[in-house]
């Protein structure tokens, strides 16, 4: 199913992008960085990809934002299935960064949590949405600097 899911994104090109990395920012897990990548090995624009996914990523994250802020926290652990562990460190997080922490938004496992956490938080949206973009989109920036050989990882 993954791989059929894949194919499709890569064959619907920087919409797909878009919906793929959409689902990857918000709770669902998933890599848009795999999508992202089997686009740019087929040429397509690395500018365009870079924004298509920061686009996506952001509006997943922007969900999962909203959900904290319509949510109880009670409702956000048993639904979303975010434990209190996640929700714990997100919160610290946050008490140390305040809205700035959106920006690690992309970290997996507790960048989702990061954004409820704010949003349950009542953090400005306007904010909130800044700092989440900033990071994203220098995480798409590095993935592609990696991607064209400009980066080198150890």
């Amino acid at each position: 199913m993954l791989t059929s899911f894949l194919a499709f994104c890569t064959e619907w090109g920087y919409w797909g992008l878009t919906l793929a990395a959409f689902i990857a920012g918000s709770v669902f897990p998933f890599s848009s960085e795999l999508v992202m990548t089997a686009l740019l090995k087929i040429g397509l624009n690395p500018w365009w990809c870079i924004v298509s996914a920061t686009i996506g990523n952001v509006m997943g994250g922007m969900t999962c934002y909203l959900m904290g802020r319509c949510g109880k926290p009670e409702w956000i652990k048993k639904y979303l299935k975010v434990s209190d562990e996640k929700l714990a460190k997100a919160t610290k997080f946050m008490d140390k960064y305040g809205v700035w922490a959106a920006f690690f938004a992309f970290v997996p496992y507790i960048g989702s949590a990061i954004v409820i956490a704010l949003g349950l938080m009542r953090s400005s949206w306007v904010l909130t949405m800044v700092a989440m973009t900033v990071g994203k989109f220098l995480r798409y920036l590095v993935l592609y600097a990696i991607f064209a050989g400009i980066v080198t990882v150890l």
